[in-house]
């Protein structure tokens, strides 16, 4: 769906590139992460894919075709969710999609998209009145207004309760399933775990690393199996090497001992965001 080879962006005025020659692909009916520390090239790599930003080098290829080609087309086939929700504050929020629907010329059904994201009761109420959640399941259902073949998600779930979060993520899901293709952003490392198909971790303008988040794991997870046991009274854990649970010690201690937990040496995406990019992940 969309080809990304050797871009390069760099500000008007700044003496160094923010994005230093990143290639990239984004496939038809995936989730794609893109990932990073704050200041890596993560939003100017999306403004430029939305085309907000011009000027680039290098080559991106959108359906076949040069984005450099299409002029405003593109904008039906596409939805964008900023981190930062977009509304009028004066308008109600009926009005304010009532305003965007007529910026395309195929939309949607509102009502149901605002129904699963629980505002149909509160679509009279003024924008500005909006509580950060709403806003944020308001800036949702705007970008998904025209139907769109790509979706652009910037932290979608972020400032949302753990209810209204698993539904975006399920409505993301099925907007997958419809054959739709998803760009996504996100601090949230659960919710790339859950979401996205593909990975890529972008570092001072470069990409560092890109693959599955299965993949990932297995690369950079120990192949180890830690099994906790009580012994006389005591919490004991003991750890063993893949090969070693085919042997008769691992299965001697599973049958003698009082096993409380066994986990496998599987790390987590948070632990190899901060070890691809030397970053923590911010609270």
């Amino acid at each position: 769906m969309i080809k990304v080879r050797n871009l390069r962006y760099k500000y008007p005025n700044n003496r160094e590139y923010t994005i230093k020659g990143i290639d990239f692909e984004i496939r038809e009916g995936e989730i794609f992460g893109f990932l990073g520390p704050s200041a890596a090239g993560k939003s100017t790599t999306q403004k430029i894919l939305i085309r907000l930003l011009k000027g680039y080098e290098g080559e991106i290829e959108y359906n076949g075709k040069s984005l450099l080609s299409y002029r405003d087309d593109f904008y039906e086939d596409i939805g964008v969710c900023f981190e930062m929700p977009i509304s009028f504050s004066k308008l109600t929020a009926m009005e304010n999609l009532e305003f965007f629907k007529k910026l395309y010329r195929r939309t949607v059904d509102v009502e149901p998209l605002l129904k699963r994201m629980g505002l149909w009761e509160d679509r009279d109420k003024k924008a500005g009145e909006y509580s950060k959640g709403m806003k944020i399941r308001l800036n949702f259902i705007r970008a998904m207004l025209n139907n769109p073949r790509v979706l652009f998600l910037d932290e979608p779930t972020n400032g949302l309760d753990p209810v209204n979060a698993r539904i975006m993520k399920d409505m993301i899901l099925e907007f997958k399933e419809r054959g739709g293709t998803v760009f996504l952003t996100s601090h949230i490392m659960s919710d790339v775990d859950e979401l996205c198909d593909r990975v890529a971790f972008i570092v001072d303008g470069l990409l560092r690393e890109e693959d599955s988040p299965r993949n990932l794991k297995l690369k950079y997870g120990k192949r180890t199996v830690k099994v906790e046991y009580k012994e006389n009274g005591n919490l004991v854990a003991r750890e063993f090497g893949m090969a070693e649970i085919r042997t008769p010690a691992f299965f001697e201690l599973l049958q003698s001992k009082e096993i409380e937990t066994i986990h496998s040496g599987e790390t987590t995406l948070e632990d190899i965001f901060i070890q691809v990019t030397g970053v923590a992940l911010r609270g």
